[in-house]
């Protein structure tokens, strides 16, 4: 296990904005890891035995239906934690999780977690359980703002605002992602996002050649993507102001 210091925990949302108690009991059971690109996290409806604090790494989670195909319904990067059900007291996995920024994260035990949780409960100034809860809060506004708009806008919003999404997470202008992933985690044809990606292209949004991905320009991807990304974003940043203030 890695050394784990003040300037690491922070790079994650969450555990930056603990207190110094809280942080103090956690860090022997945090265990740095990579999550590595396509990496399946957890399968839906799995037993959950790791929440994962991821620090560079973006993961989505997936419906799966019974046909074999899946849509996104969320994405949590930097901002927040994967085994938010835990914090319901629930130990199972309620979608699949898969890797699509590789990168790393903080894990930590189920058990571990849920001690901490509740010697947060019994602290006056304890945080994390309040910090869990309201994430939990961001994360259900990203699952119902895809639901409507996997239902309602065109396929080239939907992936002008999943492409903002992931860049504000990696805070790069790169993306390492191949076409095929991208449709698995839309639950779309590899075609459709081709032609759709040709098309940013020609437009000058973005350049992508071999699974590569460039942002070239944030206004005309803002202007063409739907609404969902200003409604998800205006949320996240409540939610970064929130933890400054609880840090």
């Amino acid at each position: 296990m890695l050394t784990i210091t003040a300037t690491d925990y922070k790079e994650n949302s969450i555990l930056g904005a603990l207190t110094a108690a809280e942080i103090e009991s956690l860090v022997p059971h945090l265990e740095l890891v990579t999550l590595l690109h396509s990496e399946v996290v957890f399968e839906d409806n799995d037993k959950l035995r790791y929440a994962y604090f991821p620090v560079s790494s973006t993961v989505s989670l997936l419906c799966c239906l019974e046909d074999g195909s899946c849509v996104e319904v969320a994405m949590v990067g930097k901002e927040g934690i994967l085994g938010i059900s835990v914090v319901m007291g629930n130990d199972k996995t309620l979608t699949q999780a898969i890797t699509k920024i590789e990168g790393q994260a903080y894990r930590i035990s189920i058990r571990a977690l849920q001690n901490a949780m509740v010697r947060s409960e019994g602290r006056r100034t304890g945080t994390l359980k309040k910090l869990l809860l309201r994430y939990a809060q961001t994360l259900f506004v990203q699952i119902s703002q895809a639901t409507a708009c996997n239902r309602r806008h065109a396929l080239e919003q939907q992936l002008c605002t999943w492409l903002l999404s992931c860049f504000d997470r990696c805070d790069s202008s790169n993306l390492s992602i191949t076409h095929e992933l991208i449709a698995y985690i839309l639950g779309v044809r590899r075609e459709s996002i081709t032609v759709i990606a040709k098309k940013l292209q020609r437009d000058g949004m973005i350049e992508y050649s071999r699974g590569q991905i460039e942002l070239k320009d944030r206004g005309k991807l803002e202007v063409n993507a739907c609404e969902c990304y200003s409604v998800v974003k205006n949320e996240s940043s409540r939610w970064i102001i929130d933890t400054s203030r609880a840090a």
